[in-house]
């Protein structure tokens, strides 16, 4: 097994909304910009130089009791141009998700084998399903929580955050997969908190290095914060 280094990111969320508002996009767009941006200099790009975002959006109506009732969409961003100007990234993030709404994802007609098939050939098959050409950076947003999350005994936290999770990851699997990197975003009344899980095959995949990246990668959009 091994331990994914893992940060969290406290911005100031006027200073937050005000650069997203000079760079032409909203604070969730500057949020994406930075995990591109963030995921270039992880060497998380494609072979044509874009970083693909994949974006979970909950499909969950009233009754649902799916696990996981979501579904994903996919874009692809330039990340070069996006610590001066983020309006092409909003437009390809709006079009990605307009797209999703009038194309639901379906799922795999085959997953009903699941529960037929051998627990090692399952286990392949999901090695295979996950292994991801474009190198993909999951970016997850919750949006606005309120100060309730940030006060459960009544008064204010001095820190909170919420960060994708998993289990049972080894070296070998990771490098196998070409590395990872999960960015989780949520706001709270005077805060902007992004926490960053990232694995970089041949790296130095330390919480340290990995503070150092994102301290830089701030400091290109003129941005501060404090980083847990």
């Amino acid at each position: 097994m091994v331990l994914v280094p893992g940060i969290t990111i406290y911005a100031d969320l006027d200073q937050w909304a005000a650069r997203a508002q000079a760079l032409g996009g909203l604070t969730n767009t500057l949020v994406a910009g930075f995990a591109a941006k963030l995921g270039e200099r992880m060497g998380r790009r494609a072979g044509d130089g874009v970083v693909t975002l994949q974006l979970p959006v909950s499909d969950r109506a009233e009754g649902d009791t799916r696990a996981n009732a979501m579904s994903f969409a996919r874009v692809s961003i330039d990340p070069t141009q996006l610590t001066t100007d983020l309006r092409d990234a909003r437009a390809a993030i709006k079009e990605a998700l307009r797209s999703l709404r009038e194309t639901p994802n379906e799922p795999p007609q085959i997953l009903w084998l699941a529960s037929f098939t051998p627990k090692r050939a399952l286990n392949r098959l999901a090695d295979a399903m996950a292994i991801d050409p474009d190198l993909s950076v999951f970016y997850s947003n919750l949006g606005d929580v309120g100060s309730v999350v940030n006060r459960l005994d009544g008064t204010p936290a001095e820190y909170a955050t919420a960060r994708v999770t998993a289990q049972h990851e080894t070296r070998q699997w990771l490098e196998r997969m070409g590395g990872q990197m999960t960015v989780q975003s949520f706001r709270l009344p005077d805060r902007m908190v992004i926490s960053v899980n990232a694995y970089q095959p041949g790296a130095d995949n330390t919480k340290h290095a990995l503070r150092e990246l994102a301290a830089r990668t701030l400091a290109e959009f003129e941005l501060t914060g404090k980083i847990d």
